[in-house]
């Protein structure tokens, strides 16, 4: 969700988000069968006839497949063409996208900035110095 919002703000473009997940276990880092949301979240009344499909990366492919085969079981009415588009791309993946920014040979674990928030609770979060940061007019 993150890079595809960041690309919808770039090109100025609608962004549509279908929730999927497919890493759980205590560490976060076993593979499961994906979970596909039941509905695509736009804010626009179709989707377009031209789509760019954006994850943060393709592992094994497995995820992106199936969401194309989602959107496409869903939507293939509308769509007239579907691309894909990846942070990282490991070489170890079954699916080839269309764009990807790095491409690494190895099968790394790949840390996310995000992660941090993964173990944390709201408890863990202070709003101590929040009203010095806040400016009035």
């Amino acid at each position: 969700m993150r890079v595809g919002d960041i690309i919808s703000r770039i090109f100025s473009t609608p962004l549509a988000i279908l929730a999927t997940s497919s890493y759980g276990g205590i560490t976060g880092k076993e593979r499961g069968s994906i979970k596909i949301g039941k509905n695509l979240t736009m804010t626009t009344d179709s989707l377009g006839s031209h789509v760019l499909l954006v994850d943060d990366i393709v592992d094994s492919g497995i995820s992106i497949e199936k969401s194309m085969a989602w959107l496409q079981d869903n939507y293939g009415q509308e769509i007239e063409e579907l691309k894909t588009a990846v942070l990282w791309y490991k070489a170890c993946s079954r699916f080839d996208p269309n764009y990807y920014a790095d491409y690494l040979p190895d099968n790394p674990w790949i840390h996310q900035p995000f992660e941090l928030y993964e173990q944390m609770t709201a408890s863990d979060l202070t709003f101590a110095n929040a009203s010095t940061n806040i400016k009035s007019d």
